[in-house]
């Protein structure tokens, strides 16, 4: 039994004929130049952007420090979960001043992350001590420990939050 290749009836040929173009394309593709070079491109292409982003200092906060960063106040936009303080500039539709969680900006948001509310029961007024949150739930803790990985993924972590007196 061998193969044998008839190329007898037209559309066989045609069939033939067709899978050697497609090969050859395969092979030795077309290659041509644009009529035109794209203007972003002449004066050269750089992987480097437009301007440096401004450097992000890990820094010591106290609630009474980080608050200005509420969004209003300053063009940053800073939050702390658990003692941990998140640059959330980039999420300024979520948590500048109109955003759905603007209440936790410049603020620390451990309850309301861990108890899923964002009530602005939920803070610490600024002049009194931590929340400790030793009344919280294993869930609620879990909950708060999820919220502090999506924002480590996402954010970028700048600073620890300490009470008023010890900074």
């Amino acid at each position: 039994m061998g193969l044998t290749l008839d190329l007898g009836t037209p559309i066989n040929t045609a069939l033939f004929l067709y899978i050697l173009y497609a090969v050859q394309r395969i092979i030795f593709p077309p290659i041509s130049k644009p009529a035109t070079v794209p203007s972003e491109f002449k004066a050269g292409y750089s992987w480097l952007p437009k301007a440096h982003p401004p450097a992000v200092l890990f820094k010591v906060y106290t609630p009474k420090t980080l608050e200005p960063f509420n969004g209003r106040d300053n063009e940053r936009i800073l939050l702390a979960i658990n003692g941990i303080v998140f640059d959330v500039t980039a999420g300024r539709n979520f948590y500048g001043p109109d955003g759905m969680y603007g209440n936790f900006a410049g603020r620390d948001a451990s309850r309301g992350m861990a108890k899923q509310s964002f009530d602005i029961e939920m803070l610490t007024p600024v002049d009194q001590p931590l929340d400790k949150l030793d009344d919280l739930k294993q869930d609620e803790i879990d909950n708060m420990k999820g919220w502090i990985d999506h924002f480590s993924g996402k954010y970028i972590v700048c600073g620890k939050l300490v009470e008023n007196d010890a900074a």
